[in-house]
């Protein structure tokens, strides 16, 4: 199904700050219908006949549904949109008629005009109608709660028709909560509580307040129930803002232990302000999960911190052992595992300043490809370049990957490019270094990725002398590339191809799965 942009593009004239308003709506709505106990159904108009399209659609919470079937995407016209068109001609609510029947439900239809305000702060033309329809299949005397429901449903009906609602949304804000249902408070234009629903009771009373909140001073009371006073002052000073006819962010408020979140919003039907709705939800248990949450990512961090400075140990170890060393074959030996274990204590490095596990790939092999360069046994000077973006990838695939890509860079610069005066090069054919001044033709090394169907891709290609003739990569001797074999067929469970470069040289090919495998053998995302 196309989204409310694709279809207001495509079938209206509709400007983008017109779409984005519809968004806007579309994105804080669930809290209207639940107030109204009704579907509601975002309609544009389509052309100048009276024909109208459904771009959005939410159903309540709170009471059944009127439509079994989605509505998004149907074209209407006739005598069936009337009411969408008297609210759209006229720019009010639509609230005369009968019932009507969907199928075997029968369902009371309203309408209510959408304006965006130009500006200067004035209301603009109608853009879209809300349709409104509740099922009444259910109909009964309706109670204390869902008459303070109803009120303010309507309330914030007039201001979408006002062009005053949904409120600017904060850098950072999302509309999951709180809900309707967690707890509603109804307060006057002088901020006394005028409603407050059992379930915003039950929260002030985890906050301490064990009296009924019908009468009480909202503001006064968030800053006598706040544990911290700068806390306690910042609730109040959103519940004041609302009265004003603001829109203040989330806040919450700490007490004995408890937790409450709150959102304040006004009310103010044709721009008049006559108090604030807001509504609480108890979080506690969700701040107690994230507090232990965040003890967890800290400890994890600190064990890769310290994993990193093992390593290092170790790596200063092989180093100084290194030094003392007489046999030029051991010395060799112990700083190519200087090197492997330097470049697992990079990703361990990069794990210590994550939140989760998984790390930024480009930024470490871009510090692998410059230290190879440095360290690699060789008088030519050979350029490092990465083309395209490894991404984000999970410790476990970050971890084999980087001592892969250093074998197969070391590899490269050592045995790509050898000195001019190699014994085994013919007279007749000595390898010539072109100065760097050449781009087009300078020794170099290029590390390609790119991401196809969860699948990896990952090149390492040389312009060098190429490989030798006999060469045969599954019966080869050398650790580097029994290392590099073992790893990707092993731990990245993935595939390998040394071969010839399209432009001469040596090119390594891997190809890794980025899902990782189930104990039952099939793949996780």
């Amino acid at each position: 199904m196309s989204t409310l942009r694709d279809l207001a593009e495509e079938h209206t004239r509709l400007r983008p700050a017109d779409i984005d308003h519809l968004h806007r709506i579309a994105g804080d709505w669930q809290l209207l219908s639940d107030l109204s106990f009704a579907d509601l159904l975002l309609w544009v108009p389509v052309d100048a006949d009276g024909t109208f399209l459904c771009v959005a659609q939410v159903r309540p919470t709170t009471a059944p549904t009127a439509y079994q079937d989605d509505q998004v995407g149907r074209i209407v016209g006739g005598p069936e949109v009337a009411h969408l068109e008297v609210a759209y001609s006229q720019g009010r609510i639509w609230r005369e008629g009968d019932p009507v029947w969907y199928g075997d439900v029968p369902a009371r239809h309203e309408a209510i005009p959408v304006r965006l305000r130009t500006a200067e702060g004035e209301a603009g033309e109608v853009i879209a109608v809300v349709g409104r329809d509740t099922n009444l299949s259910t109909a009964r005397t309706p109670s204390q709660l869902e008459l303070n429901y109803l009120t303010t449903a309507d309330d914030l009906a007039q201001m979408i028709a006002d062009g005053t609602f949904p409120p600017p949304r904060h850098p950072g804000e999302t509309t999951s909560a709180p809900r309707v249902g967690d707890g509603l408070v109804r307060l006057d234009a002088g901020g006394k509580v005028t409603y407050a629903s059992p379930n915003a009771q039950s929260a002030y009373r985890r906050l301490g307040y064990a009296s009924h909140l019908v009468g009480e001073d909202l503001a006064a009371l968030h800053r006598r129930l706040a544990g911290d006073p700068l806390d306690g002052t910042e609730a109040a000073n959103g519940i004041l803002a609302a009265l004003r006819g603001e829109a203040p962010p989330r806040r919450e408020i700490d007490a004995r232990g408890a937790t409450m979140l709150t959102r304040a919003l006004p009310l103010m039907p044709a721009g008049v302000p006559i108090g604030a709705l807001v509504l609480v939800r108890d979080i506690t248990e969700v701040r107690r999960r994230d507090r232990a949450l965040i003890t967890k990512d800290a400890t994890i961090r600190e064990i890769h911190h310290r994993v990193k400075n093992n390593l290092q140990t170790v790596a200063a170890l092989l180093r100084l052992q290194a030094r003392r060393v007489s046999m030029p074959e051991a010395r060799v030996a112990l700083e190519e595992s200087v090197r492997r274990v330097a470049s697992i204590a990079l990703v361990h490095e990069t794990l210590s300043m994550s939140s989760d596990e998984a790390v930024e790939f480009d930024g470490i092999v871009d510090r692998v490809a410059s230290a190879a360069t440095e360290v690699a046994a060789t008088e030519v000077s050979v350029g490092m370049r990465r083309r395209g973006s490894f991404g984000v990838l999970p410790a476990e695939i970050a971890t084999s990957l980087v001592m892969v890509l250093n074998e197969l860079l070391l590899n490269a610069v050592e045995h790509g490019f050898p000195p001019a005066d190699e014994a085994d090069i013919p007279d007749a054919a000595p390898v010539v270094v072109v100065p760097a001044t050449d781009p087009s033709t300078r020794p170099e090394v290029v590390v390609s990725a790119h991401r196809f169907r969860k699948m990896l891709h990952v090149s390492v290609a040389d312009n060098g002398r190429g490989l030798p003739p006999d060469f045969d990569a599954e019966s080869g001797s050398r650790l580097g590339l029994q290392i590099v074999r073992a790893l990707v067929t092993g731990e990245l469970r993935g595939t390998i191809e040394l071969r010839a470069g399209a432009n001469g040289g040596t090119e390594a090919v891997l190809v890794v799965p980025l899902a990782r495998s189930a104990p039952d053998g099939r793949s996780q995302p």
